[in-house]
């Protein structure tokens, strides 16, 4: 994952150290109308976002979360899809990633 991330690094908005990172991170999913509470937000060491590729990234002392790719469907806004590096995948109600809203 870490070479993926330097592919997309060159351009993009960078942050390190857990306030900032999670601030920007919400802020990110806010402007993009994506539920405040999608991400797990403990202990981001950095955060990117490269506006011109569309690839963010958060990286976090301990593994949380095996997810390579989260969209929300153009036909179905109120569904969040996530899926893992095997290729599975599975969609969820937004509502549930809501963050006290």
């Amino acid at each position: 994952m870490a070479s993926l991330i330097e592919t997309h690094r060159s351009g993009a908005e960078v942050v390190s150290g857990d306030a900032i990172c999670r601030k920007k991170s919400v802020d990110l999913l806010e402007e993009l109308g994506l539920p405040k509470g999608l991400l797990p937000m403990e202990d981001i060491q950095d955060f990117g976002y490269n506006r011109t590729t569309g690839f963010m990234w958060l990286v976090q002392r301990k593994k949380k979360l095996s997810v390579v790719e989260v969209y929300v469907p153009e036909a179905s806004p109120e569904k969040v899809t996530f899926k893992t590096g095997t290729g599975l995948s599975d969609s969820f109600d937004a509502t549930a990633f809501a963050l006290g809203e």
